[in-house]
């Protein structure tokens, strides 16, 4: 009997120990993915800090869900709310517009839904438009229209990812049937640019994924961005993430199916896709994104053309006013100034008006063959006497003259000079002086004192003039270039780098 009975509690320990390995089994698959892992350490010491989310109402009340990303004129909002309620029943959406959603949306009166306006009504208070007041819990989901979330288990894994304090602050979840795409990717306000590469899409280094993903997130790193609810909302945050230097994992074996299929009329296709390339934009010119560089090396530019006015205003003591901000000449700026340069040594040579780089612009072509990339003009030496020979100069002298590819060439009202204008409207420019032989030294009628290389200079570093490589093209330049330079801005000049005003933003 006591051998029965010793058997009976081997069997009944045995059977014990199987089902806790079992549990522990089912638990471990519920927290690993393929593409991302927590070790046990970093999950006890996650559970330690706060009560277990083993369960969808625990999920439903750490998460709220905003839908951002839809079109009015056709989206499955409430179709996506309602499949989200099917996993996760209660949970706090918030469905942010940047105006009220037109046609309105039949949300369910029993859904816990706040339809939150981006634009401010003068009827109601300042905390009205702006729904990041309204997100109470821990995580933020930020879900795309038609996006389906297929398990609540799916973000128990992004919630112990991110409580671990590990080395990513979002997760991203593909929607559809493509996966996401790896690019690398480089914002330099400084130079108000953005560059994009190809990346391997295995790298934990992945500067953006891009394809329609949701993102989750914490709130309190939800709350930290500039602009949270910027549109296309996986774009800019991720241009936001990388200044911040924050790191977003995939995970690829979770992708979201859709609830429907949009934009099957070609209009709204089209229409959508104009909407998301215009609010993009907006983004960049907003926050001083001016130039994106692509994989491919072409240029898309979001600044000033020739219709529109320059990037900048009036120049106070040769300081332009981004120089105060920590920025440089603005990239768009620096490709006008580029491009009427070359049309008017272009102009200049077939009308044999002897010409050659001056001051700041020559000093540009001695160190990097270019624009300084702070400056923003050019200036350009002439010889007196050659101004008959031009057309050009002589129609400027009687008044403003737009040429056949409407640069503008014109007497400067500041001096005996003369400026030629990127267009009418955009008054980038080129100025050119007219210098005059006085006994072996070279002339104007014209000086600035705020210059410090506006000065007299003898004539034989204009015989004869050389070349030297500018903007693409070779320029005319003085004989000797490290001598002329030295001679008007002093020793050293060309590796002794600064602003013409430099003490003004030490």
């Amino acid at each position: 009997m006591a051998i029965g009975t010793r058997r009976l509690i081997l069997v009944a320990l045995s059977v014990n120990v199987l089902f806790i390995v079992f549990m522990a089994v089912q638990q471990h698959k519920y927290i690993s993915d393929s593409s991302f892992s927590v070790s046990g350490r970093q999950v006890e010491q996650q559970h330690q800090k706060e009560p277990a989310s083993h369960s969808p109402e625990s999920v439903r009340q750490r998460v709220t869900v905003i839908i951002r990303d839809f079109e009015s004129f056709d989206n499955a909002v409430v179709e996506t709310i309602r499949e989200l309620y099917t996993v996760l029943n209660g949970t706090k959406v918030i469905i942010v517009g940047d105006t009220v959603p037109y046609p309105p949306l039949q949300v369910d009166k029993k859904w816990d839904v706040e339809i939150v306006s981006l634009n401010p009504n003068l009827m109601h208070n300042y905390s009205s438009s702006r729904p990041v007041h309204m997100i109470k819990t821990k995580h933020v989901l930020v879900l795309p229209d038609t996006a389906k979330v297929k398990h609540w288990k799916h973000l128990q894994t992004a919630i112990i990812a991110l409580g671990s304090k590990g080395r990513f602050r979002a997760v991203a979840i593909g929607v559809g049937t493509e996966q996401l795409k790896c690019m690398s990717m480089d914002v330099d306000l400084k130079r108000w640019q953005m560059t994009l590469g190809l990346a391997n899409d295995s790298s934990d280094h992945c500067d953006m994924w891009t394809g329609d993903q949701a993102l989750f997130m914490l709130t309190e790193d939800f709350h930290s961005l500039a602009e949270p609810f910027a549109r296309p909302f996986a774009q800019a945050f991720y241009i936001q993430a990388k200044l911040r230097q924050w790191r977003v994992r995939y995970f690829k074996r979770y992708q979201m199916a859709r609830v429907k299929d949009l934009y099957s009329e070609p209009h709204n296709k089209w229409k959508h896709k104009r909407l998301e390339e215009e609010r993009l934009s907006s983004f960049y010119k907003h926050w001083g994104i001016k130039a994106v560089v692509h994989s491919d090396g072409k240029t898309d530019y979001y600044g000033c053309t020739k219709t529109t006015p320059r990037c900048f205003g009036t120049i106070i003591d040769d300081m332009p006013e981004y120089l105060y901000e920590g920025k440089w000449t603005p990239p768009c700026c620096l490709k006008a100034l580029r491009e009427t340069t070359r049309h008017v040594f272009s102009i200049l040579e077939k009308e044999k008006v002897r010409y050659w780089l001056e001051g700041g612009s020559l000093l540009g072509a001695a160190r990097n063959e270019d624009i300084i990339l702070w400056d923003y003009d050019v200036d350009v030496g002439i010889y007196r006497e050659d101004i008959e020979k031009s057309p050009h100069l002589k129609d400027a002298k009687v008044g403003s003259y737009v040429d056949e590819e409407g640069f503008v060439w014109e007497k400067a009202t500041e001096g005996e000079f003369f400026r030629v204008q990127y267009s009418e409207d955009n008054h980038l420019h080129v100025d050119l002086h007219p210098f005059y032989s006085k006994d072996g030294t070279m002339t104007k009628d014209t000086w600035f004192k705020t210059h410090r290389q506006d000065t007299e200079f003898p004539e034989r570093f204009l015989k004869p003039l050389t070349k030297i490589s500018f903007v693409g093209i070779m320029a005319s330049a003085p004989n000797n270039v490290r001598e002329f330079l030295e001679f008007k801005f002093g020793k050293g000049v060309i590796e002794q780098s600064r602003f013409p005003n430099f003490k003004r933003v030490q």
